[in-house]
């Protein structure tokens, strides 16, 4: 019988259904709560207080204490009835004036560097760089997480996904190997005692996943990495609303809220005390990436190296577009200024356009990747800026309260707003002369695993020798050599001669 308890227990710790709901708040504290709300014209989320048990009361109240309902009037206010409107598919929607005003460039050459005709001086150089920077304790990684791994088929979060290698090695596993990696070969190159090198890792999960991403880095023991070193933060979130500003109750005793985008970051930096953290360390380079990307290099010397040399605030890699068709995103100038422009706001004529200088490549062909440098004084200045970030608005049926009867109604149409921030709309916030953008190879760096177990997901990994080219199947249990080299050695961290020289024990990942 214990031991049924115990493994019920264990379940309904997995499931956060354990913790103990907070205490009722004293008649002082829910008053100056009730005016708070009252003042923003959002105290209808109290219409069913009374009706609400003790703990309920205490849930509602720890909830509503954790936003600003001023905020979220501002934001509403400059979301919904600003110069930039949203469409009903979430997109915000310019003037005709706003059309006609908008130029759209490539970066300019002195900003923008690539792998693929770099001299080969020149990234060795920024590869001796940055693996000095590494050296120094200067250099941490901030991995954005995300939330649960839906579409892989799993209900764990993306990281502890077995991407199908015999070893069942998940994303986590395998992106915490890189991080040993680069510490191991900074330690060498520099001579430094074993262990001394450190990387920060800086996690960001939604709230969801925060605990079961947490236990499973303490069941794996950190991947070798020491737990010290590996913080756990979480994104945070916004109310869902309606179209006149509104806060919308899910239930009697619960606000509607949607995690606040990957552009949330950088909120939680400051509010997690991450950049305090990294101040304490002496952090002054910070590599920034999604989970879902198998082949990302972390904390890559050369991309620290090259972004460090031009001192820039934001570096971005890209890999070069495909075809004129392919939906991605690209990186370029928007009226002078760096950003991202989505595939579906570039007419056809601009798409297919050729660089003037080699007319074998589109002149727009920097595809973002999401895989970011930042300076720490950029980031030490978010709050002088984190305000003026643009929300995007996303029309969802969203599941609300019945005020009338207090019933759960489950709407058949659009009947409110999520709202997000994206992690690119700081960019136009950046002088160019700031910005730096380096184009790499996307067989070598860039495969993002989205499909479930079953799909053509495929890697290709053009390995150096001893190793011959290969295709890796993500979703397959086959070329787990290949997946382990790149883990290990292949991340472009290697020596001369130092192939083979390494090898972390092998922990099992996350079954689906």
């Amino acid at each position: 019988m214990d031991s049924v308890k115990e493994t019920m227990s264990n379940l309904l710790d997995k499931l956060h259904l354990t913790s103990s709901a907070p205490p009722e708040p004293s008649p002082e504290e829910l008053s100056e709560l009730r005016d708070a709300y009252a003042a923003a014209g959002q105290d209808h989320v109290f219409a069913f207080w009374d009706a609400l048990s003790s703990g309920e009361k205490g849930t509602l109240f720890a909830q509503l204490s954790a936003l600003d309902p001023g905020r979220i009037n501002a934001i509403a206010e400059r979301t919904l009835r600003g110069p930039a409107k949203a469409d009903a598919s979430g997109a915000a929607a310019a003037t005709a004036e706003e059309k006609e005003e908008t130029k759209l460039e490539p970066l300019p050459e002195s900003a923008t560097s690539s792998v693929l005709d770099s001299a080969e001086d020149d990234l060795q150089k920024w590869y001796s760089d940055g693996l000095s920077l590494v050296a120094e304790g200067a250099v941490a990684v901030v991995l954005m997480a995300g939330g649960q791994g839906t579409r892989l088929g799993s209900s764990a979060p993306k990281g502890c996904y077995d991407i199908g290698l015999p070893s069942q090695k998940s994303l986590f596993q395998l992106q915490a190997e890189r991080i040993w990696r680069v510490q191991h070969l900074a330690e060498r190159r520099h001579g430094k005692d074993e262990g001394s090198v450190v990387v920060p890792w800086y996690v960001m999960t939604s709230g969801p996943t925060r605990g079961p991403t947490e236990q499973f880095f303490k069941e794996n023991g950190f991947f070798g990495l020491k737990e010290e070193n590996v913080v756990i933060f979480e994104q945070g979130v916004l109310p869902c609303i309606t179209n006149e500003g509104k806060i919308i109750m899910e239930s009697k005793g619960k606000v509607a809220v949607a995690p606040d985008g990957n552009g949330g970051l950088y909120h939680a930096l400051i509010a997690s005390s991450v950049v305090a953290d990294m101040r304490k360390r002496g952090i002054q380079h910070i590599h920034a990436y999604c989970v879902d990307n198998c082949l990302v290099r972390v904390a890559d010397p050369t991309f620290v190296g090259f972004a460090a040399s031009l001192d820039v605030d934001i570096a971005t890699k890209v890999v070069r577009k495909r075809n004129a068709k392919e939906p991605v995103g690209l990186i370029l100038q928007k009226n002078g200024k760096p950003d991202v422009v989505e595939y579906s706001e570039i007419d056809g004529a601009t798409a297919e356009a050729t660089d003037p200088k080699n007319h074998e490549l589109l002149k727009f062909r920097a595809a973002n990747i999401v895989n970011h440098y930042y300076s720490f004084r950029f980031l030490e200045s978010i709050p002088a800026w984190a305000e003026k970030l643009p929300f995007h608005v996303a029309h969802k049926k969203i599941p609300h309260v019945d005020e009338a009867t207090g019933e759960t109604v489950k709407p058949d149409k659009p009947n409110g707003i999520k709202l997000e921030q994206f992690v690119f709309d700081c960019f136009p916030l950046t002088p160019m002369d700031k910005f730096a953008c380096m184009e790499v190879r996307r067989e070598d760096e860039f495969s993002p695993l989205k499909n479930a177990k079953g799909t053509s997901v495929l890697l290709s990994l053009p390995l150096p020798s001893p190793f011959s080219q290969e295709v890796l199947p993500c979703n397959t249990g086959r070329s787990e050599t290949a997946l382990s080299y790149l883990s290990t050695m292949r991340e472009g961290f290697h020596d001369s001669g130092a192939v083979a020289a390494f090898q972390l024990p092998v922990r099992g990942g996350a079954r689906r």
